[in-house]
Parts: structure tokens; sequence; C-alpha cells
């Protein structure tokens, strides 16, 4: 059964920051789905991404819409709820119930802004590690997850590396190559530079209710990148808005109104600061900072790591994930590598379930 929970613990103890900085108090909003056995050994860890959130499937009371990963975690899916006990934790940074810019910062009673110190992968992931030691979760099954989801499964791989049996990573990287940073670029540039940003002192209110033009005009900058030419053309092709005219100058294909509603209905669901800060912990992440080179880096991982990646890809190409794959058998890791065929695009790990679901469900199952 999904039996869907939602929690959040406050820890009133600092958190030592990659950076240097530290955060004095911080706060975790997670969800929990089926039920956690007698000996706590079927725990699932399931990590989000970007702009994703704790609300990984079910759906609750008073909404229409289901959890991101829906299509994947549940009963009888691929992350079966009637065996395994699924967590999945807000991280960091994130505006959708855990410490993030708009906090209060302890020392001075207002929200931090532009003040809250940078966060790394290894920080949230070491977040995450402090609430799973307070509900008493030594091992997790496996740790899953996409994009930055991906990266975060990575670092729990490698940083705490007897916590997780398996680690599935899906359309990720090890680092993040210049082309993505490339398009998040667009929309930093977009949120500092728009007057309605008031240099980090906006109204949030006022955000959720019109909006952010810069940061609408990067999200859809950043749908380019999730998505492909194939899966745009099979989606849209040349079909034009039926209300609008052929020769009018702000007349509409379908693909631009998909443009304009995504872009423009972000900034009124996912705060501009919260979005400034986790793109900067995905531009940063490195898993070779500390390290000598990509072997070194993954000599720690004790787990057997499952890579997925996909054909059409352009922002996490599966190049990245045949170089892990390659430099994990060159050490003599377990490790398995899984290209699927597919022309959606970086998406395809949230959208083409059906074509992964097998190889996670044979992995959970072994």
């Amino acid at each position: 059964m999904l039996n869907l929970k939602t929690g959040k613990v406050k820890f009133d103890e600092p958190l030592y920051l990659e950076s240097g900085r530290i955060l004095p108090e911080f706060e975790l909003a997670y969800e929990t789905y089926g039920k956690l056995n007698e000996n706590k050994s079927n725990v699932i860890v399931v990590c989000h991404a970007l702009t994703g959130s704790h609300h990984a499937a079910g759906r609750y009371e008073n909404e229409q819409k289901f959890g991101w990963w829906d299509a994947l975690v549940g009963d009888g899916k691929g992350i079966d709820t009637n065996k395994f006990f699924v967590i999945c934790v807000n991280i960091l940074g994130s505006n959708f119930g855990s410490t993030n810019p708009l906090s209060i910062e302890k020392s001075t009673g207002k929200q931090y802004r532009l003040r809250f110190p940078v966060l790394t992968i290894s920080d949230v992931v070491k977040a995450q590690m402090r609430l799973f030691e307070h509900l008493g979760i030594e091992r997790a099954h496996a740790v899953v997850g996409g994009s930055l989801g991906g990266m975060q499964a990575l670092c729990f791989a490698i940083e705490f590396p007897n916590f997780a049996k398996n680690v599935i990573i899906l359309a990720s990287t090890y680092q993040s190559k210049a082309w993505a940073i490339a398009f998040n670029k667009i929309a930093i540039e977009g949120i500092l530079r728009d007057p309605g940003f008031k240099d980090g002192q906006y109204d949030e209110n006022d955000i959720a209710a019109q909006g952010l033009t810069g940061m609408a005009l990067g999200r859809m900058a950043g749908h380019i990148s999730f998505l492909s030419p194939s899966s745009m053309d099979s989606k849209f092709g040349r079909n034009y808005v039926e209300t609008d005219g052929l020769y009018e100058l702000t007349g509409r294909f379908q693909v631009d109104r998909y443009m304009e509603y995504n872009g423009h209905g972000f900034p009124k669901r996912f705060d501009p600061l919260s979005y400034l800060y986790i793109v900067k912990m995905m531009n940063i992440f490195d898993c070779t900072r500390h390290y000598d080179d990509l072997a070194h880096a993954l000599l720690p991982i004790c787990a057997k790591v499952t890579l997925v990646a996909f054909s059409g890809d352009m922002l996490f190409p599966p190049s990245c994930m045949r170089e892990m794959h390659e430099t994990l058998q060159g050490i003599g890791k377990a490790c398995d590598y899984h290209e699927i065929d597919s022309d959606y695009g970086h998406d395809a790990f949230l959208v083409e379930v059906d074509k992964f679901e097998k190889i996670i469900k044979k992995v959970l199952d072994e």
C-alpha cells in the first residue's frame, strides 16, 4: 500500500558546510510511502531533481496533481511500496518546506535572503543523513535519483559508502559540464537583472501572484534543454494556435504557447532565490573536486551502481555516464550501464518510466 505520510524535523544543531560556513539550525521536510519492516532493511531513498520536492508519489487530498515520480513509486510499480519503505527528502535550499533563503536566520530574526550560504550537493546529502539517523535508519537497500537527484545518489555512494547496498543514477553526471552551466546562466541573469527581483528583497507574495519575467524567460530556455528536437517535433510540430492569426505579429505556434505556460507559471510556484541557490549547487557539482581524478573519486564506493542514460539527453549526455561506467569497471567496482533509446530529451527519466522501470525493479529485487 502507498501509505503516504509527510513529516518535518527541526535540528537545533549546527550543520557545517563545505564552504566553511555554518547553518546553526535547519529543517527538513520529507515524505514516506509504504511500511518500514522490523529490521529496517527495506528502505529506498528517492532523491528529487532541481525543481522537484519531497512529494514524489501519490496525491494529496485537496490536489489533482500526483507526485513527480508517481509512475514509478507505488503499489506494484518499479519501486514497489508493498515491499519497500520509500523516503524522499526536500533538499536544503528548496522552498517546499526545508530551510531555504526565505527561512528566518536565528541571529538576526530576519529572512536570510542573499545572506543564505551557498550549498553543495555534499551539504544536502549530509543533512539527509542527519534525518535518517534521527529516524533510526542506518542502511538503505537503495538510493535512487535522476538529474540533480542522481548527483545526490552519487554523493551518497562516495561519501557514505556503507549506507546503501544499491545506487541507481538516471540522466545525471559526475560533474556539470559547460553546456548545462550555460543554459543555467540564462536563468541566473534573467533573475538577477529583473527589476522585480529587487536585489533579493522582493515580496514573495507578489512574485507568487504576478511571476517574474526574467525567471520565466530563463525557464523557457531551460525547457529547451530538458526536451529534444525530435520530442518537440512530435509533440508540437508546426501546429498553430487555433485562435491566433498566422499573419498577426504576436500570433503563436503551439510550441510558443507551451513555452509561455511553463515559463510564466514557474515563478509563481518556485521561489527565485531558491532557484538561484539550487542552480548554483548544480553548477559547482564535481565529484572529482577533492580528488586526483574520477577513478580516485569513485574508489570509496561499495554499493552496486546502476547507471541509466538516455540517448536524447542533451543536458547530461550519455557520454558522462559511460565515462563513469568505464571508470568504475576499471577500478573493479560493481556497475551496470543501460543506455535507453529515447528521443524525448533530459526529462525522459520523468516521463518515459515504462522504458526503464523493469531495470530498477530487477535491481531492487535482487
